[in-house]
């Protein structure tokens, strides 16, 4: 009798705890590709035709991400993503195998605390408040670190309250690999003994939402390191910032309004690199921008966006507009087309296109970029 009330409360034990470990595990992703012209895209100002190795309408990837019930409210959960480009099938973030995320955390109703590499809070600020995201022409042609706002060997919370989303990370070495984080900063590994701040990296969000609203702001500073570098991407040389005292700072504000079928969004982003030599000059831009979309029909949007770039420091300006067209196929297939314009100042070399190197114009020259493109989802 005894025997059997043991075997019956331990199943009983079984059962429960696998009530409580109930897990998920989904593959999921984004195929992305296309035809793209781009005038003045050399020194000569030749135009080129090319299938773009980066981005079309959204970066090409793949992923795993899991959850798992651990009871009391709490959960584990992990993704791994790999960022990969259509046109020769290698992998992007500089050949990481899982170079867009790789990270494992706790979540509750708290928030969630994770482990790895993930993104950074510039990146969750402009999730609702740039209606172009991470297109070919969009904000990430003015300052390529927008949408690579990741960093490794990062702590990251995240919670949202009655509405409120607030963030944070820090990294003790934005670079681990060595294989440049993002365009134009150089390779920061961090975590050197005896220089702490070396390649380290924070940033924090504040972030309210509505049905129809929401306004965000964010702040992200990076510390330079032996290899590290910050290139404003206007034609002008990267500036070294390889000491830990060096600063690499962007702020942003931005807000969006819903209505009617339509969406408006804009906002300002400031960068400021401070070398801590007193011989180096310090270097600030600002960005600012206006965008907004209009579902036509449950099966068609368009959008569009106009983004300003003043850096005075180098005596470099630019103005970039853009255009969109999205037919969705079925939920998961869509079609698209984008046009941009892109306008340089007598010194500037900014660059229309996000869709990889081999398009840069002359100094002051402005560029025509045009885009078709199939958007698969998985």
């Amino acid at each position: 009798m005894k025997r059997t009330c043991l075997v019956a409360a331990g199943a009983v034990c079984l059962l429960a705890g696998a009530a409580h470990a109930q897990s998920s595990v989904t593959l999921y992703g984004i195929i992305d590709t296309g035809l793209e012209y781009v005038s003045h895209a050399n020194a000569s100002g030749d135009r080129v035709i090319r299938m773009p190795a980066i981005t079309g309408s959204l970066p090409s990837r793949w992923g795993l991400r899991g959850s798992e019930d651990l009871g009391g409210g709490y959960r584990a959960l992990f993704v791994l993503e790999n960022g990969f480009n259509v046109r020769a099938g290698d992998a992007g973030q500089g050949g990481r195998l899982f170079g867009r995320q790789a990270w494992v955390g706790l979540g509750s109703e708290y928030g969630t605390l994770t482990f790895g590499r993930q993104y950074t809070m510039t990146f969750y600020a402009l999730l609702e408040n740039d209606v172009m995201g991470p297109a070919i022409y969009s904000l990430g042609s003015l300052d390529s670190y927008i949408p690579n706002a990741r960093s490794d060997n990062t702590i990251a919370y995240k919670g949202t309250f009655a509405g409120f989303t607030l963030g944070a990370t820090y990294s003790f070495g934005r670079d681990a690999a060595g294989t440049g984080n993002s365009p134009g900063q150089g390779t920061c590994a961090g975590s050197v003994p005896g220089d702490f701040q070396q390649c380290h990296q924070w940033s924090v969000m504040a972030k309210y939402d509505t049905r129809n609203f929401g306004a965000v702001v964010s702040y992200d500073q990076q510390r330079g390191g032996t290899n590290a570098a910050a290139n404003f991407f206007d034609g002008v040389a990267t500036t070294p910032i390889p000491s830990s005292g060096d600063k690499d700072t962007r702020a942003q504000a931005n807000a969006y309004v819903k209505f009617f079928g339509a969406t408006i969004s804009g906002g300002w982003l400031g960068r400021w690199v401070d070398p801590a030599a007193q011989a180096a000059a310090s270097v600030k831009s600002n960005i600012f921008y206006l965008g907004a979309s209009y579902v036509i029909t449950p099966s068609l949007y368009v959008d569009g966006a106009v983004y300003r770039i003043l850096n005075h420091d180098h005596d470099t300006r630019a103005t970039l507009s853009t255009i969109r067209g999205i037919y969705s196929l079925s939920k998961r297939t869509a079609v698209y087309a984008q046009v941009g314009f892109l306008g340089n100042s007598a010194r500037a070399r900014y660059t229309l296109s996000a869709g990889g190197p081999g398009t840069t114009p002359p100094p002051g020259a402005n560029q025509t970029g045009v885009m078709m493109g199939l958007r698969q989802l998985f």
